[in-house]
């Protein structure tokens, strides 16, 4: 397995990144404890998850799973960077009129030990905000996150689903106070959405931060299965694909040509782009994880890279030269 640093910390996480979204809803826990060994004997060590994750009633239960793998020792814990999340209701009581979408230094230091209780560990290596909140200013949120990194609960903080603009504000913010600020941006970022490369990627580059990209496969639009799979797709799910056919069809035939599936040549794309530290794939079962490692042995050929372009337009040069006359 390839490694990189995570955004311009000194931290080597792998060039693919476990996500455990399904580890609950979808996918039961002993399939899970196997997905979870079998990703870190395949040298994936940057696993991630978040305090909601779980589904409706069960908020939590990701993490849980996750806590009871940790528990069975064989050095599982000290072999994995571990990411989750703050910012969504934790359908806790106790949390009161705190209950809401949001952030707050006592939303954050709540839900971080709800967090560190679930997964069984004393600390987080990233600890990421899971929405940007406009309503609170960063100096409370950066004097909170101070705290959890001083204290050894957290390495370090990450951001998600930020516009470019909040990137740069969030670190102006951390330098005045003399913290490193974000090390991470995690984005929907795929051949289907590619209007981050306009603001965000750069922003990111340009702040040292690193781009985690989730729903690398567009919720399955970019897999091999797309044009075929039917029976168990929703209505809505359904009306995608038909949006996008003439783009799938044309991506499974470059895919035939190249010798690979859809979805390994959607993932090794973006390792492509120095911007990007490593996608989160989300396997359901052991077999899919096991489909995603090839992908960082893949080295796409410029002729590939031209013609993937041409499926799958991007927005166009990044900002500023976006606005030039």
């Amino acid at each position: 397995m390839e490694f990189t640093k995570l955004g311009r910390t000194g931290l080597h996480v792998s060039r693919l990144c476990l996500g455990t979204m399904n580890f609950g809803p979808e996918t039961e826990e002993k399939e899970a404890f196997r997905i979870m060994d079998a990703a870190l004997d395949a040298g994936i060590n940057f696993f991630d998850t978040a305090n909601v994750y779980g589904g409706e009633g069960h908020r939590g239960r990701t993490e849980e799973i996750i806590g009871r793998w940790f528990a069975q020792g064989g050095g599982r814990r000290e072999r994995v960077v571990l990411a989750t999340k703050v910012y969504n209701i934790m359908e806790d009581p106790l949390d009161g009129p705190n209950e809401g979408r949001g952030l707050s230094a006592y939303k954050i230091r709540r839900h971080l030990e709800g967090s560190l209780r679930r997964l069984q560990t004393d600390h987080i290596e990233l600890y990421q905000m899971h929405h940007v909140d406009l309503s609170v200013g960063w100096d409370e949120l950066w004097g909170a996150f101070e705290v959890a990194v001083q204290q050894g609960k957290v390495g370090y903080i990450g951001s998600s689903n930020f516009a470019g603009w909040h990137l740069a504000v969030a670190q102006a913010a951390a330098k005045e106070r003399h913290f490193l600020g974000l090390v991470s941006e995690q984005h929907k970022y795929h051949l289907l959405c590619r209007e981050p490369e306009l603001e965000v990627l750069p922003s990111a580059q340009a702040h040292g931060i690193g781009v985690i990209p989730w729903s690398p496969l567009a919720g399955g639009l970019l897999g091999r299965n797309a044009l075929t799979k039917t029976g168990s797709r929703s209505a809505r799910a359904q009306q995608e694909v038909e949006k996008h056919r003439s783009q799938l069809e044309a991506f499974a035939k470059l895919a035939a040509e190249v010798g690979e599936p859809q979805d390994v040549i959607a993932l090794a794309w973006l390792l492509t782009n120095p911007a990007v530290t490593a996608p989160i794939i989300g396997p359901r079962t052991l077999q899919q994880l096991e489909d995603s490692l090839r992908v960082v042995e893949v080295k796409l050929t410029e002729d590939v890279l031209k013609r993937l372009d041409e499926i799958f337009p991007g927005p166009g040069k990044p900002a500023p030269e976006a606005y030039a006359w």
